[in-house]
């Protein structure tokens, strides 16, 4: 056979090889963790459920409360708890979550617990609308403006105080960002406590004029590990907080109270420092979980991303939430080091899948405790679940 021939012949075998095993690779199933390749050096490998528990807190009517807005008495974690935050105080965890009532109105409630996994429930919320500046942010415009309300609609009076993330402050209280909505707009705010259970609203992130009527929610503060304590870090003579649930943006605070959208500088419009990718799990859009953790390595940032309609991961049913990690530079934290490809917490149990909203894994709470980390997670925002992890992770 001529030489040439033999050449062109064997390229061509090699080729079809080639070509076969990128579909087999492009087709491969995923574990349920992550891959080898994912298993960085600076974030969690793997995390387990509590599968003997879980799910942990369950929506209740047992417990009443009386609006000071309307004047009547609500159960008002009848219809769904869900996407918690945690802090350890006193070898006591702290869970503090999102409630709702039957018309869909949320609060924050509080259960402690010690030993992070089985919580008892303070009978009302700790935090929620009240008769205060924050009300016209806080309930639903419809209900300020006595329009006439639709009852019948399950979803149409959707309001109040959701998703709260929480970090000790370095003069010894606390900071909480939450989410107002008024039935029409989502705004990120701050409330702060010296004691954990008494809150003081402190008004909206983003006061400025150009941002205090866009829509800005999920609030994750740069925060470092001190002893059993989450202490919100200053970087560069700032705090700095990851925000937003499409992109993932940046501002920086001199207080923790009052915040500043980091803008580029050309086109005035908030940086985006993380984004949906197409053909990955958060191809639809990317959502802060706990605060960021600063560590020696970097700043960890886990995230919720949603799965797109299509153009998406293929493994993965549409608009499924579940978790990823990233890795920001610990002195600037606009500069992103590293991405984990996959998720590492997916919904796959029946809580996971049916509820308020189906296929939903929503991170929000980390905490170290009993020489391992807790994360605290809403379920198809209904319920609230637990995975650990070993420490040193």
């Amino acid at each position: 056979m001529d030489v040439n021939i033999y050449k062109k012949l064997l390229l061509r075998i090699v080729y079809a090889l080639a070509i076969m095993l990128l579909v087999v690779n492009c087709g491969q199933k995923k574990t349920d963790e992550l891959t080898e390749d994912d298993k960085v050096d600076w974030g969690f490998h793997t995390v387990e459920k509590v599968d003997s528990l879980n799910p942990i807190l369950k929506p209740s009517v047992d417990f009443s409360f009386e609006s000071p807005i309307s004047n009547k008495t609500v159960y008002w974690e009848s219809r769904n708890v869900l996407n918690p935050a945690a802090v350890v105080h006193n070898e006591t965890v702290y869970l503090f979550y999102r409630s709702q009532d039957s018309s869909g109105t949320s609060r924050i409630g509080l259960a402690t617990s010690t030993d992070g996994l089985h919580f008892d429930k303070r009978s009302k919320p700790v935090l929620y609308p009240d008769e205060d500046p924050m009300m016209r942010y806080e309930w639903h415009y419809k209900k300020l403006a006595n329009d006439t309300l639709d009852t019948d609609c399950k979803n149409c009076l959707f309001d109040g105080i959701e998703d709260p993330r929480i970090v000790g402050s370095p003069d010894g209280n606390y900071v909480m960002t939450y989410t107002a909505y008024d039935g029409k707009t989502a705004r990120l705010s701050v409330a702060t406590s010296s004691n954990l259970l008494h809150w003081t609203k402190q008004g909206l992130a983003f006061e400025d004029k150009k941002y205090r009527d866009v829509w800005s929610k999920s609030g994750a503060i740069v925060a470092e590990l001190q002893g059993e304590k989450v202490i919100a870090k200053k970087i560069n003579g700032s705090y700095w907080m990851y925000f937003g649930d499409t992109d993932i943006f940046l501002a920086k605070s001199d207080d923790l109270i009052h915040w500043e959208i980091c803008e580029n500088e050309e086109s005035k419009n908030p940086i985006s420092v993380l984004y949906p990718r197409p053909g990955y799990f958060d191809s639809r859009l990317v959502e802060p979980g706990p605060f960021a953790l600063y560590t020696a390595k970097g700043i960890l940032l886990i995230y919720n991303g949603s799965n797109a309609a299509n153009f998406n991961d293929t493994e993965l049913p549409k608009f499924t939430y579940a978790a990823g990690q990233a890795l920001f530079d610990k002195e600037a934290p606009y500069i992103l080091l590293d991405r984990t490809s996959d998720y590492f917490i997916y919904p796959d149990k029946p809580y996971e899948k049916i509820g308020e909203v189906n296929l939903v894994c929503f991170v929000e709470g980390l905490v170290p405790y009993s020489n391992r980390w807790f994360l605290y997670y809403g379920t198809a925002d209904s319920k609230i679940a637990v995975a650990t992890t070993v420490l040193d992770e």
